[in-house]
């Protein structure tokens, strides 16, 4: 590929947003220093992690997606070893979902999500795996073996993230809606075991949804941490206090657990009012239109499907995030993409984003390093790849 048509085709919105969230994050993380007393260490630490998220988003873009597509399995096979793995090193603050090797923590669920939807990809860029009732349920099979892992680690936001992308790759794959529909019911009939599986601390998060405390009563545990986050967003009032300065000198009013993790997006309407807030959902909004504006102009099925899929991720995981946040969902300790401290999720949103780009870069067939429509006009352009891939749809 030229220079030139490397650099047309590079998706330069998806990258200007994604660094400016980034720096938005940076932003939050050190209010969240300012008014805990720290002294700039997560911080540092996130810096440092984003230098290592660069260098594999830019890793992630060099090699064809049509080549990575081979090790899909492998890469699915890996993270969920490693989600085994986890139970041999030490919890941490009741969890395990680390992978601790001196003083470097790795979260092998921020990984299995990229993984899975590679998996994903994969199974559905062949029409008889999707265009029958069995075909459809196999996806789900296989979604819920890392879902029921994560939830056992346990780590209910990552957990939820699954079965809506799934249905979004099924959509984007030509399932018929029928099959769509009994998914969906499958799913519900399948709430109860998932409720089996969750520990008696997420069951919680999801009945404190429905007992939030009113004007005047006291809140204990996550409803304690919903009235701080809702107060939080409340202090930031039109301007923030970047602006307009701190609405109240009483720290305890500003004191709000999980800040620089789960409720980021309540530090930075803080600090920056509505239009800050504004401005991170807008960043996200063009994020996820590129993605999708990326998977339908790619014509070869894996690469639609992984765009597809890696967009939906980033959409449902700001929308679960958000919505926590304000108390319309459960609190289920899921970080806000590109934003929230913490290593593992920027590097696998990082990759999120090296991907998207890796397709944008390659919309077409490429045989021999020659785009495949460019050397087969009309009919061929799309069904004579060796046989191996069919058209998207019916």
């Amino acid at each position: 590929m030229k220079a030139t048509d490397w650099a047309a085709r590079l998706p330069w919105s998806i990258l200007l947003a994604a660094a400016m969230l980034v720096g938005l994050g940076w932003l939050g993380i050190a209010r969240c220093e300012q008014l805990n007393d720290g002294n700039g260490h997560f911080l540092r630490q996130q810096m440092i992690w984003t230098v290592v998220g660069i260098v594999a988003m830019l890793a992630a873009t060099i090699p064809s997606y049509r080549v990575l597509s081979r090790w899909s399995y492998a890469a699915l096979g890996v993270a969920l070893i490693l989600l085994l793995v986890v139970y041999l090193f030490p919890p941490v603050n009741g969890a395990r979902r680390w992978l601790r090797v001196g003083g470097i923590g790795l979260q092998p669920s921020e990984l299995a999500k990229v993984a899975w939807i590679l998996a994903m990809a994969r199974y559905l860029m062949y029409r008889e795996n999707y265009r029958r009732l069995v075909g459809v349920l196999w996806p789900l099979l296989l979604t819920l073996v890392p879902v029921l892992l994560i939830l056992r680690e346990p780590d209910l936001g990552t957990a939820l993230v699954f079965l809506p992308v799934l249905l979004v790759m099924l959509a984007v794959a030509g399932a018929r809606r029928g099959d769509l529909v009994g998914l969906v019911v499958a799913g519900l009939l399948a709430a109860p075991l998932l409720w089996t599986q969750m520990s008696h601390e997420q069951q919680s998060r999801v009945t404190s949804l429905f007992r939030q405390a009113g004007a005047g009563e006291t809140a204990l545990g996550d409803a304690y941490q919903l009235r701080q986050a809702k107060q939080m967003l409340a202090l930031g009032g039109m301007w923030g206090s970047l602006i307009g300065g701190p609405a109240v000198d009483d720290p305890a009013a500003c004191h709000l657990p999980e800040a620089r993790t789960d409720f980021i997006f309540c530090v930075l309407k803080e600090r920056l009012g509505l239009p800050g807030i504004a401005l991170v959902l807008g960043l996200y909004a063009l994020v996820v239109w590129r993605g999708a504006a990326i998977a339908a102009a790619t014509r070869e099925p894996y690469g639609r499907l992984l765009a597809a899929g890696l967009s939906a991720l980033v959409a449902v995981q700001v929308l679960i995030n958000t919505g926590m946040t304000v108390g319309l969902l459960p609190i289920t300790g899921l970080s806000l993409p590109l934003v929230s401290y913490g290593g593992s999720g920027l590097l696998a949103h990082c990759l999120v984003l090296g991907l998207l780009v890796n397709v944008g870069l390659r919309p077409g067939y490429e045989v021999n390093r020659e785009p495949f429509r460019h050397r087969f006009a009309g009919r061929r352009s799309l069904a004579a790849d060796s046989g191996r891939f069919q058209r998207l749809g019916s």
